[in-house]
């Protein structure tokens, strides 16, 4: 994923609209933008057209199109990037707590226990 395309992707994100037309076209194999734009009851044809433009530029669905219609479907390989992206930094920081538990666990096994604390007071 490039610093560009990661920027892409997560702009395209952090829109809760966008969120929603995402999940709504993950939901089904292909929908129409007009087929989206019936899920949003605020939203008229043409901000749903730039959302899903949005989306598309940012390569996080596939629009194909056929006659006056075009129909968009969740291209997965952006996501997976982004799961790839924030796993490894979840996994650091799960490994990092982890150690610190671990050590702390060595440290503490001279001390005596928090209950053997309370017990003595």
């Amino acid at each position: 994923m490039t610093p560009s395309n990661s920027d892409a992707i997560f702009s395209a994100l952090a829109d809760p609209t966008r969120r929603a037309i995402l999940s709504l076209v993950g939901e089904h194999e292909e929908l129409t933008a007009g087929e989206i734009a019936a899920h949003f009851d605020s939203l008229g044809r043409t901000a749903v057209s730039s959302h899903l433009r949005i989306l598309r530029l940012a390569g996080l669905v596939a629009e194909r199109r056929d006659g006056r219609f075009r129909h968009y479907s969740v291209t997965p390989t952006p996501a997976d990037a982004v799961v790839a992206f924030l796993t490894s930094v979840y996994q650091n920081s799960l490994e990092q707590l982890a150690s610190a538990v671990k050590d702390a666990s060595a440290a503490g096994d001279d001390a005596p226990s928090d209950r053997a604390v309370e017990r003595s007071a």
